[in-house]
């Protein structure tokens, strides 16, 4: 299907951007949100149609491309909007402290002061006024993030100033808000991936093609270009590419391993789950590309996996999936997950990587030497794995048998557990075991280890909302409104208040870890029966251990699904670690929960028949 006609030239005026950010800020309904976002498409040039996805989501491009953040801080902000409006910084705080968002003071002082002459400052950048354009306000934000060293400060504030002065009050309403990273409107991943499929493919049937470009090139405005320029067949034969990432493979979990081998087919890969960071390394020849699960950049946090890579990974094109995980120095034995934080360190990586050592363990391989592989059976890939990696101790091929034995899995887990990995995986190895990309499918099965509780294991959910303390804690945000995906409706929906388990640092870290993250309202993609002192933007990620599962009157996730009316909770939560390295849309899901829950029922009804026997 050819892309549809564009109006508007080759450019789009901001204004058209503006006034449907604004409308959507003022959107409740997901449905209503992807019809907006289908509008404001239809009208875009293809030229700049990546621009108006970046700028939409309040991104100036993908996370994996490490760009530079626009480095403006709220008093260089102030400073800007004072020049852009010709008054002094201090009106600009009065109208900040009176109104208490820097967006609606731009708005207000745009509006008062129409669209005055440049002068002084401004003269440098404007000698004539023009309406904004997508490309002037994106390119102009693209400059000031890349303006660097001596000099940039001045530069960055003459670039925004200058973008202000020529904006309408609703356009400087939402640059403010774009450089503050508060564009709070709710559109993600997929709502995105909806519109484009009914712009460009006709509707709801073509959403499998633009979602699977997306998940193998995770970039949405290459995505949105290509289907512009060149129409959905561009989009049919898209494969990996070295330096973008691949959207990861995700797992379900499980808790009975007879059961787990009954649902992959009875026979499967098991291998050691490994307590680490996830990692994507791309290798073209000499270069090396690692990204995290969450497809952000972490390639200068691991030089010593860059040189293994680089010497162990024998086709001179790859992309391979492994765990990176923390090791003793003495004895090569696996640490747990938390001391790879402190690779997180930007400074001193050389010191820090003697400090805490790390070994690679590979489960698959995406792309070698020009062969897409996502297509590939997982037998298949592990061979081509196999034949390009020459193992070391410390890079390897994660610790794995093919099997049909339930009693081999299980000596498999306690193994790995007392070696210091979490648990297992149990992976499908029949003719429809391909690579699915970004999708949770019963294809790859996590079995961890017992946690000695009800619950037996630790959940990932997502912080929606918080409440304020009382006594010592009073004025503190302390309390935490936690909630689970639902990958099928794109929702969060809530599973429990978690207020236990916080250190008083992590408790005082939490305030400012919130702070950027409140909303006014609720986001259109939380889906709760649950009030919040505050609502927050679903964007942390927390690993959660509760007692046991338990039917909820208070809590939308798996509403109805057990009994009419009630949802399932999580009973006595307590906070764990926070996850950094999970996207909301990685957290646990609303069908794990559900199984979960039945798999809690069915331990409950054999009880008494195990302790007759």
């Amino acid at each position: 299907m050819a892309p549809p006609a564009k109006e508007g030239g080759e450019d789009l005026e901001f204004e058209a951007v503006a006034s449907a950010l604004d409308q959507m800020e003022r959107i409740t309904s997901r449905t209503q949100l992807t019809l907006l976002l289908v509008g404001i498409l239809k009208k875009t040039p293809a030229r700049v149609i990546d621009k108006v996805v970046y700028l939409i989501q309040g991104k100036i491009g993908p996370e994996w491309k490490d760009l530079p953040e626009l480095g403006i801080g709220e008093k260089m902000l102030i400073k800007a909007i004072s020049l852009a409006y010709r008054t002094s910084e201090q009106q600009v705080e009065r109208l900040y402290k009176s109104i208490g968002d820097l967006g609606k003071v731009a708005e207000t002082l745009s509006a008062r002061a129409g669209r005055p002459a440049a002068s002084g400052l401004l003269a440098f950048m404007e000698t004539e006024k023009a309406s904004l354009t997508v490309s002037r306000v994106y390119d102009t934000l693209l400059r000031i993030a890349y303006a660097q060293g001596e000099g940039s400060r001045d530069l960055k504030l003459r670039l925004l100033s200058g973008l202000l002065a020529d904006a309408k009050p609703k356009e400087a309403k939402y640059i403010v808000r774009f450089v503050e990273g508060r564009l709070r409107v709710g559109i993600g991943d997929a709502t995105v991936l909806d519109a484009l499929a009914i712009v460009f493919g006709g509707g709801a049937q073509a959403r499998p093609i633009v979602e699977r470009a997306y998940n193998l090139r995770a970039d949405l405005g290459m995505v949105a270009s290509l289907l512009a320029q060149k129409g959905l067949e561009a989009l049919q034969d898209i494969g990996p590419m070295i330096g973008i990432p691949i959207r990861p493979m995700l797992a379900e979990r499980g808790k009975s391993l007879e059961e787990l081998f009954k649902k992959v087919g009875g026979k499967a890969i098991v291998e050691y789950k490994y307590d680490g960071e996830r990692a994507q390394i791309h290798k073209k020849d000499d270069q090396i590309y690692i990204f995290s699960r969450r497809m952000e950049n972490i390639t200068n946090m691991y030089p010593d996996v860059v040189s293994m890579a680089r010497e162990r990974i024998k086709a001179r094109e790859a992309i391979v999936e492994g765990e990176i995980v923390a090791i003793d120095p003495e004895t090569l034995e696996l640490r747990p997950f938390q001391e790879l934080m402190h690779r997180k360190r930007k400074h001193d990586i050389y010191r820090v990587m003697k400090e805490v050592p790390v070994a690679v363990f590979l489960f698959d391989v995406l792309y070698a030497d020009g062969k897409d592989l996502t297509k590939r059976t997982l037998l298949e890939r592990r061979r081509v794995l196999e034949d390009i990696v020459d193992p070391t101790e410390t890079f390897a091929i994660a610790k794995y048998v093919v099997t049909d034995d339930v009693n081999e899995a299980w000596r498999l887990f306690l193994e790995a557990v007392e070696e210091g990995a979490e648990g297992i995986m149990i992976k499908a190895i029949h003719d429809k075991s391909y690579y699915v990309a970004g999708v949770r499918e019963w294809l790859w099965i996590k079995f961890k280890r017992d946690y000695k509780s009800e619950m037996m294991d630790t959940v990932d959910l997502v912080v929606v909302g918080a409440f304020y303390g009382r006594g010592k804690r009073g004025g503190m945000l302390s309390s935490l409104l936690m909630a689970a995906y639902d990958p099928e409706r794109d929702l969060f929906k809530t599973v429990c208040k978690v207020a236990t388990g916080f250190s008083d640092e992590e408790l005082a870290n939490m305030q400012e870890l919130l702070e950027p993250l409140k909303r006014q309202s609720k986001h259109p993609r939380v889906e709760s029966r649950v009030k919040p002192d505050v609502w927050i933007e679903p964007s942390l990620v927390a690993e959660i251990l509760g007692a046991e599962l338990t039917l909820s009157p208070m809590h939308s996730c798996c509403l109805d699904a057990i009994r009419q009316g009630v949802g399932i909770s999580i009973r006595f939560p307590r906070f764990i670690r926070w996850r950094p390295d999970k996207r909301p849309e990685d957290a646990t899901t609303e069908e794990e929960l559900l199984e979960m829950y039945k798999s809690q029922l069915r331990k409950v009804e054999e009880a008494p028949a195990q302790e007759a026997v």
